[in-house]
């Protein structure tokens, strides 16, 4: 059984829609992205989940009963540190369970462990590094014991080692059996989890594995490489079947979910200065296509 259920829920302050009917089930394990453009919703749908704001329509469930439960915790895009000791802001949360001091300083040194930062328990937190900043939130949110743990952009601004590492330890507390919501905008982040739910202008556009979205979209893509590949987009553009034609490296992709359109636009253009080659499409490939969709749907 899923443990969170969202059915219809929206979210309209001041009658403006941010969250539009949104329908979503969160896996009783395992890793649920959701991915979006900036603005799109996904930072609020995280605090609605972690009851910081209630929606203005449909209902969340966990297991059956009112969402969210004792068992989850946030941690947020800009964590909110104490100004102290990296141990005080890690025992943060463990301070409503009223633990002898032995028990509070045993687990708190336990998720400091576990993130990797014991060796800096009596620095400032103001002496950490982004990425060591977002390990301590993270540690202060699993010494709670959630069941659930919501991530908001979790390695924004964080360098890629620190981005790596931070990752690593999401993929181990999840091999234990803690759940994660994580909203992210970055394509590779979205690629490392289980199950992910794209979100545009605050509708919820597709959900399920990475596989399940890809077959979805029935895209076709072809990959061209060649010589002023920004002329061939252009040249393509807006033509019959032709959905999308966006720089990937030193590539072009092609791609439309018209396969036949698209083969008789790209005729005319498969000649020697270009080398055309049918790939499988990609998750990046299916964002950039629903995105379009999107501001198409919206526009009309």
């Amino acid at each position: 059984m899923f443990p969170i259920r969202l059915d219809g829920v929206c979210f309209t302050p001041g009658g403006r829609p941010v969250l539009i009917d949104i329908d979503l089930e969160i896996g009783a394990d395992g890793i649920t992205v959701v991915l979006g453009p900036n603005g799109a919703g996904k930072s609020v749908l995280l605090r609605t989940l972690a009851g910081l704001q209630s929606p203005d329509g449909g209902r969340i469930r966990w297991n059956g009963d009112v969402a969210p439960g004792p068992g989850t915790a946030m941690v947020f895009q800009q964590p909110i540190l104490l100004r102290a000791s990296v141990f005080a802001n890690a025992a943060l949360g463990l301070k409503p369970l009223r633990l002898a001091r032995s028990e509070l300083r045993r687990r708190t040194q336990g998720v400091l462990d576990r993130v990797g930062l014991a060796d800096r328990a009596a620095d400032s937190a103001r002496l950490l590094s982004g990425g060591e900043r977002q390990r301590l939130a993270l540690a202060r949110a699993w010494a709670m014991a959630p069941r659930l743990l919501l991530l908001d952009e979790p390695t924004a601004g964080v360098d890629p080692k620190a981005r790596r590492d931070f990752w690593q330890e999401i993929h181990q507390l999840a091999g234990q059996g803690l759940t994660f919501l994580i909203a992210t905008h970055y394509m590779d982040e979205a690629e490392r989890c289980h199950r992910l739910a794209f979100i545009s202008k605050g509708r919820l556009l597709a959900n399920g594995t990475e596989q399940e979205i890809v077959a979805g979209a029935h895209l076709t893509t072809w990959a061209v490489s060649g010589s002023d590949l920004p002329k061939l987009a252009d040249q393509l553009h807006g033509r019959p079947g032709v959905q999308q034609a966006v720089a990937f490296g030193n590539r072009l992709h092609v791609s439309g979910d018209n396969a036949a359109a698209l083969e008789q636009t790209i005729a005319p253009f498969r000649t020697g200065e270009y080398e055309w080659r049918q790939v499988e499409s990609g998750l990046e490939d299916v964002f950039i296509h629903q995105m379009g969709t999107d501001a198409e749907d919206s526009a009309s």
